[in-house]
């Protein structure tokens, strides 16, 4: 059985069917699923998910493409959250400067609003979900001037192994996903295969990461079977090491505080 380290079901393609969502992935082997939020609008309904049983942690932020939803008091409202759960971590934040990005321009913006809320999961100790694209010199920048500490998952990472340790380094996990389904995604392959299994997490980005379809958590068992492929390992190995790889950062997620 394998976790889905990030499934947005608080989405609006899962309004109307999400019990059926949930049934089928587990059906096809996946016992629990990490959901991030992207702006302020979904914070409130990714909480309340927590209490659907296959959610193993909720994580409330601001994604790099969500810079227009900030308002006054927004972190302010974080921060009450988050003291008001204290097994919600912080995401999915990052900087995206792909230039695609619709702010990828507002670059110092974007630090700003990453570097904010990385003092906010330091402060309440919570691990973070990382979107991280085109950016992996200056999220490490911002992650040794914010002293963060509290490690969490490199969602969809697509970056070099070289890149990946930098992250691993601050205690962050790699997470795996479609696109190593893609015949031209060379280069994740390799990452899949050079990574050490004891940083490796599985996600589907749900409903993202399919063209022309709506995807969803039961699609990570394409994604498992292919990293067990590429590093030529059992699948039930591969579902064991990324268990216990999750396990270190919920239980960190778990102990985390709320400040006086």
């Amino acid at each position: 059985m394998f976790t889905d380290t990030h499934c947005h079901l608080a989405d609006p393609a899962f309004r109307h069917d999400l019990p059926d969502i949930l049934q089928t992935a587990r059906h096809a082997g996946v016992s629990g699923i990490i959901v991030p939020s992207a702006s302020p609008d979904d914070w409130q309904t990714v909480l309340d998910g927590q209490k659907q049983p296959m959610i193993r942690a909720a994580a409330v932020g601001i994604h790099p493409w969500y810079l227009h939803t900030q308002y006054a008091g927004c972190f302010d409202d974080l921060a009450h959250l988050l003291a008001q759960h204290p097994r919600a971590w912080v995401g999915e934040i990052g900087l995206d400067f792909h230039e695609k990005s619709p702010f990828a321009a507002q670059r110092e913006q974007q630090i700003q609003c990453f570097e904010t809320q990385l003092d906010l999961a330091q402060q309440f100790r919570r691990p973070v979900i990382l979107h991280s694209l085109k950016a992996t010199d200056a999220i490490v920048q911002s992650l040794r001037r914010t002293g963060f500490s509290q490690g969490g998952i490199a969602h969809a990472f697509s970056g070099s192994p070289e890149e990946a340790q930098r992250l691993i380094r601050h205690g962050f996990l790699i997470g795996l996903g479609n696109l190593l389904l893609q015949p031209a995604a060379k280069k994740v392959r390799r990452l899949a295969g050079s990574l050490h299994i004891n940083h490796i997490v599985l996600e589907t980005d749900s409903p993202f990461g399919l063209k022309a379809q709506r995807n969803t958590p039961a699609n990570l068992l394409p994604i498992a079977q292919e990293v067990a492929r590429i590093r030529q390992i059992p699948l039930p190995k591969l579902a064991l090491a990324c268990e216990q790889n999750l396990q270190r950062l919920l239980h960190r997620g778990e102990s985390g505080v709320n400040p006086p």
